[in-house]
């Protein structure tokens, strides 16, 4: 049969492009609806990754199959792509319904992991198998021949090309500007368009002639003796070795891509944006790198030579990303705080290809090199692009699992780098090896030339942990008394010369001994504590450096104190080196830590708490913004006994008015009668506590004195007089606010809600401002003093009244 007209191939190509934007929309879409269900912790992304790429491994291997040979294969291809678009509208429409069974029937440990990965199953594979079938589907079209096998190599690049345009555009506009809705419905809306542009194609009158002579599911095959083509490609030998070099290709990539995105979120910000730069430049280096190895694919008589050629160079490809990472762009005299946002993105854009776009070509290269080199004449196309998809597919779900889950919490990332580099090595060997025989003098050269280069990868500095992006214009004179990696995040604990202990985590400093953080860590816990009646169970999200968790230590009514943590090394590690500020409260045996993501934690457990607060976590920090939602709040308030309290922190800093109101009118979308209590910092606004109850807060003052003279309270006096929260009227003097005051300057701000998430998008923006003390001002500005919120005599009264300022 007569191949394919190039004009079709060319359209074909835009549609491949179109079909990779859907996929990288719904996949964002997907992973930020999934993770509100089963949370962020890595084994409910270990699991919600692994279906994903499994979907499409299964799809890839087994769906061709079954798909029936009398339809021409754009017909396929077409109701695939419609296919995609039903599944993704029934998951977006599904997910709610989803939620609501996970959160009745979810355990922990075993059967909670592996309810999760149902869940995955049910709303993922559909799509993923459809998607999966794409470029085998389209390769039965295909002659076995260089072009056409060019060709595929063209197509599997145009579809990742489309991935980076779908990673950006979801990243940066629909998300950022609208929601996971607006989104699904481009994606839905780019596969009706490429499904139709496929069925436009096979109805053209050419493709009408060429479907008489379709005789078999088959690829179409071509000799090509007579066309001018290049000579056909010779029968393969031992493609299985080609597979297996491809599957081991794809397990460096995607262990790679999990280590070069733990440090470059280090480096760049733990943003929504930064995510999706790594993400766009990683697969634009795989679509330059397809591009290229379908060429040479073509024009090359040894194309197993080339891809072998290729995993070696990934040696010195990784050993330059890793020294880059780790000796340079940390301290390129850049200052975040000078830019636009516009221009930091591009320099941070500029940073992450410098580093990681040699490695991302040499594997974009290798998909196409493999399909070439185990392709031949007689031979079907879409079996080899199949097995050759399955093959890649996989080696990336194990290089993901295994990175994330052993090899950096275990090996660290500069050992893990050292791994990969030995894996590239093994697979050029596979790919160089004709029907397996051993050609030891090559192994061997190959090996200690790579070895050197793989034990002298360096280990990123602790400074970059503690600091991040500021790494090259910050100097305290500290020196670290703990670095380590863990599973979900990097962690750095720091002591100056002056005694000042720093716990910084991902790239930013969380929390320290320092007097202003003392204070506010104290008043997320004491506040609560001293105006709840009588609290005896108390739920900390986040363990931090513990100071938070501690103050709950000192009060007599606690008698249970939970701690949940998505990151083990934290409570286990990092508070030890803050036990005299946090009373060593892993060892208080009211104390049970629970690893895991806490909002997965507050929406599944059916424990009721008098008291739920967090320690500091960043809102701009991709993931956090879940725990600032509007339905995070409710799940929070259907958690509490009644008459239960709730604090939440709202940072000042690293921020600016447009977020820092998003942040107050969520809360007191679903607290109406919450509270503002302010920490600032030798006047300037630094931080606030939000407070919110389910009815009006009424204050007892002399109460609360009463309570601080107590015997059994002396512990807890002691611990906020040096902070001057050491009586009822300095504790109270804090007071900052309240919705009834502030009703007019919050109208119009953003709900950050669960189906936009809009925070993230806003604070990520706005990580080197220092706009909150102007926010803050305005805040104190609209402050009255709340009579009825205060009962007290009158000596007490004007004391505190003339604490506040005369109530301006």
């Amino acid at each position: 049969m007569t191949r394919p007209a190039s004009r079709f191939l060319a359209v074909l190509l835009l549609l491949f492009v179109g079909s990779g934007c859907a996929a990288l929309l719904y996949e964002i879409v997907w992973f930020q609806l999934l993770q509100l269900v089963i949370g962020s912790s890595a084994i409910s992304l270990t699991v919600l990754l692994g279906t994903f790429m499994g979907g499409m491994c299964l799809g890839s291997l087994v769906l061709p199959r079954y798909l029936p040979a009398r339809h021409h294969p754009l017909r396929i291809y077409a109701a695939l792509e419609i296919g995609v678009a039903v599944c993704a509208l029934g998951v977006l429409i599904a997910m709610p319904a989803v939620g609501r069974a996970y959160v009745n029937l979810v355990g922990h440990g075993l059967p909670g992991i592996l309810l999760r990965a149902v869940i995955c199953i049910f709303c993922l594979l559909p799509p993923t198998l459809l998607m999966g079938a794409t470029l085998p589907v389209i390769a039965r079209w295909i002659e076995s021949t260089p072009r056409g096998i060019a060709w595929l190599g063209i197509f599997y690049g145009g579809n990742t090309a489309g991935a980076v345009l779908g990673c950006l555009l979801a990243g940066f506009y629909l998300l950022r500007v609208h929601d996971s809705t607006v989104a699904t419905w481009c994606g839905v809306a780019l596969n009706v368009a490429v499904a139709a542009g496929a069925f436009a194609i096979a109805r053209s009158p050419a493709i009408s002639a060429e479907r008489s002579a379709y005789r078999r599911s088959d690829n179409l095959v071509t000799e090509d003796a007579g066309n001018g083509d290049a000579p056909a490609l010779r029968p393969p030998s031992a493609g299985g070795g080609v597979l297996l070099t491809l599957a081991l290709s794809g397990f460096c990539a995607l262990g790679a891509e999990v280590v070069w995105t733990r440090i470059l979120s280090l480096m760049l910000g733990a943003t929504v944006y930064t995510f999706s730069i790594i993400l766009a430049v990683f697969l634009a280096g795989l679509a330059i790198g397809s591009g290229a190895g379908a060429w040479l694919g073509r024009t090359s008589l040894r194309p197993r030579l080339a891809l072998a050629a290729c995993q070696l160079l990934q040696v010195g490809a990784i050993a330059w990303a890793a020294h880059a990472m780790a000796k340079s762009l940390p301290y390129w005299p850049v200052d975040p705080q000078a830019h636009s946002s516009v221009a930091k993105f591009r320099f941070d854009l500029l940073r992450c290809a410098w580093a990681i776009l040699p490695a991302t070509v040499l594997w974009g290269a290798s998909f196409p090199l493999a399909v070439a080199s185990v392709a031949g004449a007689g031979l079907q196309t879409a079996a080899v692009v199949s097995r050759a998809y399955a093959a890649n597919t996989l080696g990336a779900i194990l290089g993901a699992v295994l990175a994330g889950m052993a090899l950096i919490p275990l090996l660290g990332t500069q050992h893990t780098q050292a791994v990969l580099m030995v894996v590239c090595v093994a697979a050029a060997m596979l790919a160089w090896w004709p029907r397996g025989a051993p050609q030891i003098t090559a192994f061997a050269a190959c090996a200690a030339a790579a070895l050197p280069i793989a034990l002298n990868v360096p280990r990123i500095p602790w400074q970059l942990v503690a600091y991040g992006r500021q790494t090259a214009t910050t100097d305290y004179d500290a020196h670290a008394l703990y670095f380590g990696e863990g599973m979900n995040s990097s962690v750095a604990v720091s002591e100056t010369p002056g005694g000042a202990r720093f716990f910084h985590v991902s790239g930013k400093t969380e929390a320290s001994s320092l007097e202003k953080d003392m204070r506010l860590q104290r008043m997320l816990g004491h506040i609560p504590a001293l105006l709840h009646p009588h609290p005896r169970s108390v739920l900390i999200v986040g363990c931090g450096a513990g100071v938070t968790s501690g103050s709950f230590v000192l009060h007599p009514s606690i008698e249970r104190i939970v701690i949940c943590d998505i990151e083990p090394l934290i409570p286990r590690v990092v508070a030890t080196h803050f036990r005299a500020e946090n009373h060593d409260v892993i060892r208080d045996p009211r104390v049970e830590v629970v690893y895991d993501d806490a909002r997965h934690y507050v929406a599944t457990t059916q424990e009721k708490f008098d008291i739920i607060t967090s320690d500091p976590i960043h809102p701009w920090v991709k993931g956090s913004a879940v725990l600032y939602s509007q339905e995070y709040y409710e799940l929070c308030r259907r958690r509490l006994k009644p008459g239960g309290l709730v604090t939440q922190w709202v940072p000042l800093y690293e921020s600016n008015g447009t977020v820092i109101r998003s942040e107050i009118a969520t809360f007191f979308s679903v607290f109406p009668h919450g509270t503002i209590w302010g920490n600032d910092d030798d006047g300037f606004g630094y931080d606030t506590v939000m407070l919110g109850q389910a009815g009006p807060l009424t204050i007892d003052v002399d109460a609360l004195q009463a309570r601080f003279d107590r015997r059994d309270y002396a512990s807890v006096q002691s611990a906020l007089a040096p902070l001057g929260l050491g009586s009822a009227i300095e504790l109270l003097a804090t007071y900052a606010g309240r919705y009834p005051e502030l009703r007019t300057w919050l109208a119009g701000a953003e709900i950050n809600r669960d189906r936009t998430l809009r925070l993230q998008y806003l604070a990520g923006l706005q990580l080197d401002s220092n706009a909150g003390t102007d926010t803050y001002a305005e805040i104190l500005g609209r402050r009255r003093f709340p009579a009825d919120m205060f009962q007290a005599t009158p000596t007490q009264l004007v004391a505190l009244y003339r604490a506040l300022g005369n109530g301006n």
